[in-house]
Formats: C-alpha cells, sequence, structure tokens
C-alpha cells in the first residue's frame, strides 16, 4: 500500500529547501550588486524578498516537475535505496544548473541591468570577441566560482538532511487518500507554476508590483526569467551602417529648446478600444458613429494622418505610454525583452513631482497591463478589482465603459495635481455587449462594432461632462487616441496603410490648442508631443518626434509577419530587412494598387537607408538594454 504520508513530507521538505536557496541566492545578488538597491529602504527590500518567493515558487515547479511527480508515483518502491538515489541524482542534475545560472547574474546584470533571459544563450551568434574574452572574464570574477561551490556544497548537505524514512514508522493508506493527495499536490503544482490563480500566468513584468521597476530584478531570480524568454524570438543584430552614421539618420535622443518654463499641467491620456480613424464622421467624408467626439475635434488639435504602431491592445499600450514601436514579431510584453528597462511618460514626469494612475476595467491581470504598466512607472492601477462593483460588469471583458469613466473621473478628483493619468476604454471589443438599459438606445451599423462605438463615444461624453465641472480640467491636457484599428468596411481603410489610421486628438479647454494639421504622426510620438507642450528641457530617450514640432521629419513606421513598412510623405515603402519590396504615392492611389518601387529610386532609396537605421537602431537598443533615457551622455547604441 502507497505511504503517501512519507512521500509528501520528504517532498515538502525538499521543495522548503529549494525556497530556501533560491532566497539565499537572491540575498548574495542583493549584496553584489548593493550599490543599485542601496537607495530603496529595509522594507522595500524585505518586500522584494518576499515577493519574489512566489517567483521562486513558479520556477521552482516548472524545473522540477518530474522530482514532483516522481514522489507521488504509488508504489512501495519509493522507499528504496535505489529508488532515493534516483531522486537524489535528478533533484543535483536539475538544481545544480539552477545555481550556476543565478549566480552568474551577479556578475552579468553589472553589464545588462537586468535578469538574464534567453537572449544571452545564443551561441549561433555569439561573436568571436566574447569568445576570446571569456577566459579573462572567468579571471576577472574568480569569486562566482567560489560562490557556485559553497552554494553547491550546501545543497548537498541539507539535502541529506531532508529523509525522513529513518524517523518515521509506515502506516496503510487507502487508495482514496493515496488518489486525494495526487490531486492535491499536482494542483498545488500548477498553481505554483503559474504563479496563481490570476487571470494570466506570472510574468517578468509582475515583479514590478512589489516595488518600484528598479526593483524588480530583486524580486525575480535567474530561472524565471528564463523560462518565460524560452522559445521567444530572437532579434538580429543588424548592422545596415556604423553607429555614426546611423545616428546621423535617426537619432533617437531629443532636448527640446524652450524659453519657457516647464508647466506642471495635468495630463490624461484616453486611449479608445478598436477606435478607427475609420468610424469618425469629423475625420472623413460620411456620418460616422461617434457624434460626442466629433463635437471635440471641432475644438481640439487634430492630426488627420494619425498611425497606429501595432494591431493590437498588447502593442499598443507599451507604443502610447512607452513610445516602443512594433518592430519585431512578438509584443514587447510577451517577449524576451520584457525584463529590459523601459522608460515611459510616467517615468518622466514622477520625476517632476506628478502622481501617476492607470485605469482599465478589465480583469486585473488582462493581457499583463497591471504589470507593465508598474514597470513603466504608474504608481496606481484600477481595475475591475479596485473598482469592486461587479453590477457594473459585462459578463465578458469587465466594467463597461460609462460607469467605469466615472469612477474614472472621481478618482482624479481625489488624486494631488498635478497628475498623470491614462484610462484604456474597454466596450468597443467584441462580444459587442451593451448595458441593459442601452440596448435600445444606440442604433447599429453595418458592422457589429459600431453600436458599441457609439456606446463608447457616450460614455467619453459622460465623462466630459463630469470632468468639466471639477477644478483641474481646465489645467488639463487630454489626449485621444486608440489602441489600434479593427473591422472595416471602406477599402482605402483596408490597405497596408489604411489600417493602421487612427484618430490623435489633443485638447485642453478655454486654449488654443485648436485645428487641423496633416503632419504624419504615430502613437509613439505622443509622449515627446505632450513633453513639448509641457516645456520639459531635459533629454530623454524616444522613437518618436513631437507633434508639435513643425521642423521635424516626421514619419510612422510599423511591422508585421516580417514586413517592416515606412510611411512618409505621401509615400508607404515595405522593406522585409534586406530588400524593398513595393512602394507607394498613397495621396495619389489611396488603394495602393500600383508599385512604383523603380520610377522612383530617389524617394525608393530615401526611405530604405531611414528604415534601414530605425530597425538597427531599435533592434541594438533592445538586444544592449538600452530602449531608455540615458543620463550619461547617451548619444544611440554606438555611445
Amino acid at each position: 500500500m502507497f505511504r503517501n504520508h512519507i512521500n509528501v513530507l520528504q517532498l515538502i521538505r525538499r521543495i522548503l529547501l529549494l525556497l530556501f536557496l533560491y532566497s539565499l541566492l537572491r540575498l548574495v545578488f542583493f549584496i553584489a550588486n548593493f550599490n543599485y538597491f542601496s537607495q530603496i529602504g529595509f522594507v522595500n527590500t524585505l518586500i522584494a524578498f518576499m515577493g519574489g518567493i512566489r517567483f521562486d515558487i513558479s520556477a521552482i515547479a516548472f524545473t522540477n516537475g518530474l522530482f514532483i511527480l516522481m514522489h507521488l508515483i504509488p508504489f512501495n518502491g519509493f522507499t528504496s535505496k535505489t529508488y532515493q538515489s534516483v531522486l537524489k541524482i535528478l533533484f543535483f542534475v536539475v538544481n545544480i544548473p539552477v545555481i550556476v545560472l543565478n549566480c552568474s547574474d551577479i556578475v552579468y546584470y553589472k553589464f545588462t541591468l537586468k535578469r538574464g533571459t534567453m537572449d544571452a544563450f545564443d551561441m549561433a551568434e555569439m561573436s568571436d570577441d566574447f569568445k576570446n574574452t571569456l577566459p579573462q572574464f572567468i579571471k576577472d570574477y574568480w569569486y562566482v566560482a567560489i560562490i557556485i561551490l559553497l552554494m553547491i556544497f550546501l545543497m548537498i548537505k541539507l539535502y541529506n538532511r531532508t529523509s525522513v524514512l529513518k524517523n518515521y514508522s509506515f502506516k496503510r493508506t487507502s487508495n482514496f487518500a493515496t488518489i486525494a493527495t495526487i490531486i492535491i499536490v499536482g494542483t498545488f503544482t500548477v498553481l505554483g507554476a503559474r504563479g496563481g490563480l490570476q487571470l494570466r500566468p506570472l510574468s517578468i513584468f509582475n515583479a514590478a508590483e512589489y516595488g518600484s521597476p528598479q526593483d524588480a530584478p530583486l524580486v525575480l531570480n535567474t530561472t524565471f526569467t528564463l523560462i518565460k524568454t524560452l522559445g521567444k524570438t530572437k532579434l538580429s543584430s543588424e548592422k545596415y551602417f556604423d553607429d555614426k552614421t546611423t545616428i546621423s539618420i535617426f537619432n533617437p535622443i531629443h532636448q527640446f529648446k524652450n524659453d519657457e518654463s516647464f508647466r506642471k499641467m495635468n495630463v490624461v491620456i484616453i486611449i479608445l478600444e478598436s477606435f478607427s480613424k475609420e468610424y469618425i464622421g469629423a475625420l472623413n467624408d460620411y456620418p460616422g458613429y461617434t457624434p460626442f467626439l466629433d463635437s471635440l475635434i471641432n475644438e481640439s488639435l487634430v492630426f488627420t494622418n494619425g498611425f497606429a504602431n501595432g494591431k493590437k491592445s498588447i502593442e499598443g499600450i507599451p507604443a502610447v505610454l512607452a513610445g516602443m514601436p512594433v518592430l519585431m514579431n512578438e509584443p514587447f510584453i510577451t517577449s524576451q525583452y520584457s525584463g529590459d528597462k523601459i522608460i515611459g511618460v510616467a517615468d518622466i514626469l514622477k520625476q517632476e513631482g506628478y502622481a501617476t494612475s492607470f485605469f482599465h476595467g478589465g480583469t486585473n491581470g488582462t493581457m499583463g497591463f497591471d504589470g507593465f504598466t508598474k514597470s513603466v512607472g504608474f504608481e496606481n492601477y484600477y481595475g475591475r478589482k479596485e473598482y469592486n462593483n461587479d453590477k457594473d460588469y459585462d459578463g465578458k471583458w469587465g466594467i463597461f465603459d460609462e460607469p467605469f469613466f466615472q469612477y474614472f473621473a472621481n478618482q482624479l478628483n481625489q488624486t494631488k495635481t498635478p497628475f498623470l493619468s491614462c484610462i484604456f476604454s474597454l466596450s468597443s471589443h467584441h462580444p459587442y455587449t451593451l448595458p441593459e438599459q442601452y440596448k435600445n438606445t444606440f442604433k447599429k451599423g453595418t458592422l457589429p462594432v459600431h453600436q458599441v462605438i457609439r456606446y463608447a463615444d457616450y460614455s467619453l461624453k459622460r465623462f466630459f461632462e463630469t470632468a468639466s465641472k471639477m477644478p483641474w480640467f481646465d489645467s488639463t491636457l487630454f489626449v485621444i487616441t486608440a489602441d489600434h484599428t479593427f473591422d472595416s468596411e471602406y477599402p482605402q481603410y483596408q490597405t497596408p496603410v489604411g489600417k493602421y489610421r487612427i484618430p490623435i486628438i489633443f485638447y485642453q479647454h478655454n486654449s488654443g490648442l485648436k485645428g487641423r494639421r496633416a503632419t504624419i504622426i504615430q502613437q509613439v510620438d505622443i509622449i515627446p508631443s505632450i513633453l513639448d507642450y509641457l516645456h520639459y528641457q531635459k533629454p530623454f530617450h524616444s522613437f518618436g518626434l513631437s507633434g508639435f514640432d513643425s521642423a521635424g521629419s516626421h514619419c510612422a513606421f510599423n511591422s508585421l509577419e516580417g514586413i517592416y513598412q515606412l510611411i512618409y510623405d505621401n509615400y508607404s515603402l515595405q522593406f522585409d530587412g534586406n530588400k524593398s519590396l513595393f512602394m507607394n504615392n498613397f495621396l495619389v492611389d489611396p488603394l495602393m494598387r500600383n508599385n512604383i518601387l523603380n520610377k522612383q529610386p530617389a524617394i525608393k532609396d530615401s526611405m530604405e537607408r531611414k528604415l534601414k537605421a530605425i530597425i538597427q537602431e531599435y533592434n541594438q537598443a533592445m538586444l544592449n538594454n538600452k530602449f531608455g533615457y540615458r543620463e550619461q551622455g547617451y548619444k544611440g547604441i554606438g555611445n
């Protein structure tokens, strides 16, 4: 008969041993890199260590799954010396590499300022320089080898003390108890691996929930970050030009020159789910589905050539809030580079004394927004959990827009100024659900999404009605845009250019911020535009330009399924990374039927050169964890 109480007790001891070792590795990492974490204080350090246990459990459950399973196999041979030896060997085979990898991060972190991810193990592309310097590297950091040996010795000594076979008598266990034990332990293992019962499995971004984004490496462990980036697409180290030439073509470092002092206006960013430009009557020559937004546009500065950088919400949010373009086949949030430090608008404005918050009515954890927004500087996250009233739940995604926008306005009214806050709407999404009281209020359109677009527009109207009565309204810059486009009925919005067209609107009550501009502007231009409007004068890193810069070389870029696109002036160029495939003048040919690649060679060469520089700077920044503002005179990847 299976003695499951012996098996489980022994398993618990061994899992506790691993948790102890992971915490000890975290302590060694902390001490070795103390100068990077010396400002966080004792309490926050303790929070980071406690929060790290969640990530340790996930890593242990993933790497030791077979080891755990072998403790649950119902047979009497578990107590035999042979079987116990097999378990011991398996434990060391799995966990000695864990010790080596986590100890390696003691040094690796100093160079990358992030925990190790799978991009560090692409041996096929390992440079000869690295191979040649590896012996010297090992010599310089000899003490890491000593730490590894001490940790392995400690693990072996403690493992030998986890046995309970000599101290406990064996008792017969019923089949029911055996099966129940297997189910319970198996369930806890699965939950441990995914990090809990939250909507999405634990991700690298969630580490920011236990402190500031700068503390995240202390919360994480290397095993976890490697697992989470395993199998993720790696960017190539493109080298079209030398570094100096690249920066001369495309320089991501900006600094506005303005004689006026910084003005601490409130900033509210409203990201509307699936709000294609196609749906907005004021931006087209036909009636649309947004009567309120149409009226607001007449009182705003609107860019009629606004473009999204991606096609998904998980791509749009990083583009708007952190200036993160979409130039790889995977969203940044789920990529192997998600551990990179990204500097967003919240990070920048927090340094100027702003309170920062992000609102999304979805179930907390949706698409990793809570973890991501925390990682780029938003101090407070408000979701369905914080709203705490499921009477307004749509049954699928989260809280309906109208009540959540009212909640947003009231929360802002309780926030210390100046503040930066962003809300991402929810209701204009499949399955196109409306609150019961509005089932017959909003007319249907030719597409199913049109009805919920009308409802979202009404919710926006109600928000502005409420906010306009609040004391902070007149001193607030509102930026209204979309996360991406959606279903289309007009052919001009179904082309490679048209399917990225979104509204980008700047509004301030009783101001001169009015009119229409045909300047090409994209989501990653929103941060520079906000900073320019606020007269921000410090240098910052951005792949966008200010929409208020009339002398700038404005463009939009994106990629889809391995094809890059640059939109510049009236032209669109598609490029596969090696050669240009298609060029079109979309102003003359809005349906983009004619390839003029060979008819305009000078324009083609100029656009290809610009796109190559953007790709090179983007890939190098991502690969080298330099996608952010560098205070010490950073002037591009080559510097």
